[in-house]
């Protein structure tokens, strides 16, 4: 930071020497934190109209302090990326500071921003009894793979300076807290977009009452009767911002707690941190994967046995992954090691069943219900998805069932037309799960939200809402495309054909008797295959035979 001596009052000087940042109410200001050097900030000429204050500092993951004081309580200051503090003015006060501090070692930089709240508005935080800070605005976060959930203090009625605040918990009537309201929005950041320039400016949109119910997505609406604490499907790699409004429905007045962001990562992990949003080994699983459903998207139908192995692969992957996951504690790469295997072995059963017994009703209804449950994740993709009756899980578990049951009944008088619907859309949706190894992209939490529900109990509360931007529209008209591609390549190509293949083993057994009994086949004439293995061996044997020396030869007889 320069400054020109020679062009600074003394006064400017005395502050820039003590550290001193000066704040306008209701203006961002951005500024860099280095950890020797602690800064005061400081807002002078606030209005008598404002009761209380809200100042807040936000920066992308390195951690911030902001306290009232120099010395750091726990009940005077908080650390984080997203922090605030609520000043309770005093009659006459016209002035207020506080304190700005990083532990990092690497300058932080931040954005910063005073807002000021009259009597009429909502306190946020003032009915606090589970955090540190007597009145607390912030709204703590905790993620993991399956959610991020977010959690918040009880708001209090406003009240007159130098008055006292009315009581949190002695009276529940129209006259207390107890009328307040609280809408939870969230807004999401461009897709792939980790930049720290870009979340700031973005936190600028999710700050004051009016930015936030412009530009966010209202989620739910919470009484003061409901838990203050709300959970969501974690993104990984997709950066969230989260903010909660509490609204007084009697004054028609509002406040803004301090909004809060996640990226579902980490930063600073030393191996798969927010950059690289996949695992060597899931890259290629499902890149393997990819190249397999895009031949089933348009050839699946012909090649009937390589179809079957791909859905006996899908259903027993699906639920051998669920069955490891759940039971054992083994690390992610083995886990998806022994899910190939095992998908693996289920595509070899499902065409050696089909080909020794033929049952061509049990094989489509595997290829019915892995559609079925295709259309079923769809289905709560969508915002049915998030209704309160689904957050059952035997409401759930019930309704998705049945969806799935549901396709292959609907199908059972047309299996072909069944059979290459199922390659274009399972074939072409494996083209979306490898993208997303590489490429953030939303459309393949359309089955990863199952994935995450029949692993997690606790994911029945989550609401599942994705963003849905310029990547995702451009690679869902990339799978529309390949979708109706492959199907109607599929249904022009095997119009005058048999509807399916006859059944292998009577063809392989009527071909043996028929090679028996028929002498004129040439194949009649070949060897059985012992001997045939055999003669290959001593042909090989003689090859490391030494040659015989010519002796005595007896002329022919004439």
């Amino acid at each position: 930071m320069a400054v020109d001596l020679l062009n600074v009052s003394d006064e400017s000087f005395s502050r820039w020497l003590r550290g001193i940042i000066e704040f306008s109410v209701g203006k961002f200001r951005y500024l860099e934190l280095n950890r020797p050097f602690p800064e005061e900030a400081i807002l002078r000429h606030i209005s008598s109209n404002v009761t209380f204050l809200i100042f807040q500092i936000h920066s992308q993951h390195q951690n911030t302090t902001i306290s009232f004081s120099n010395t750091l309580l726990p009940s005077t200051s908080g650390t984080g990326t997203d922090k605030g503090l609520v000043f309770i003015l005093r009659p006459e006060q016209s002035m207020c500071s506080w304190y700005l501090e990083t532990l990092d070692a690497e300058p932080v930089q931040n954005v910063a921003i005073p807002l000021s709240y009259s009597e009429r508005d909502p306190i946020p935080g003032a009915c606090n009894l589970e955090f540190d800070l007597d009145i607390d605005p912030n709204i703590y976060l905790a993620y993991d793979f399956f959610e991020t959930t977010i959690k918040f203090a009880p708001a209090n009625l406003g009240y007159e300076r130098g008055t006292d605040p009315p009581p949190c918990d002695i009276r529940t009537g129209q006259d207390s807290r107890w009328r307040l309201q609280y809408d939870v929005y969230q807004y999401f950041l461009p897709e792939n977009d980790l930049t720290e320039e870009g979340l700031l400016k973005h936190l600028q949109r999710m700050a004051e009452v009016p930015q936030v119910t412009a530009n966010a997505i209202k989620v739910v609406t919470l009484t003061a009767n409901d838990k203050t604490s709300v959970s969501f499907s974690s993104l990984r790699g997709q950066g969230v911002i989260y903010n909660v409004i509490v609204w007084d429905p009697f004054l028609n007045t509002s406040a803004a707690y301090v909004p809060v962001h996640t990226y579902a990562c980490s930063f600073e992990a030393a191996e798969s941190d927010c950059s690289s949003l996949g695992r060597v080994s899931t890259k290629v699983f499902f890149t393997l994967f990819a190249v397999l459903g895009l031949f089933i998207c348009f050839f699946g139908h012909r090649f009937w046995k390589t179809e079957l192995f791909f859905i006996g692969f899908i259903f027993m992957g699906f639920f051998f992954y669920i069955m490891i996951t759940r039971l054992t504690p083994i690390e992610y790469d083995v886990r998806l090691i022994l899910t190939a295997i095992a998908g693996s072995i289920g595509g070899i059963f499902l065409v050696a069943a089909w080909w020794r017994f033929g049952i061509l009703m049990l094989c489509m209804l595997c290829v019915g219900l892995v559609l079925g449950f295709f259309i079923s994740s769809v289905t709560f993709f969508t915002p049915l998805g998030n209704l309160t009756v689904f957050r059952n899980d035997d409401v759930f578990w019930v309704t998705f069932s049945c969806i799935a049951i549901l396709i292959p009944v609907i199908f059972m008088g047309c299996l072909r037309i069944l059979n290459i619907l199922t390659c274009g859309f399972i074939g072409s949706y494996s083209v979306v799960l490898a993208v997303d190894s590489y490429l953030y992209t939303s459309l393949s939490y359309i089955t990863l939200n199952v994935l995450k529900r029949a692993l997690n109990t606790h994911f029945r509360g989550a609401f599942t809402n994705v963003p849905f931007q310029t990547n995702d529209f451009i690679i869902l008209a990339v799978w529309g495309m390949l979708a109706v591609s492959g199907i109607t390549l599929q249904m022009r190509r095997e119009g005058g054909r048999p509807l399916f293949p006859p059944h292998p083993y009577k063809l392989w057994k009527r071909e043996r008797e028929r090679r028996v009994t028929n002498i004129l086949d040439p194949s009649y004439h070949i060897p059985p295959l012992r001997e045939r293995l055999y003669g290959q061996l001593t042909q090989i044997r003689e090859l490391f035979q030494k040659e015989q020396p010519a002796g005595e030869r007896t002329p022919l007889l004439l």
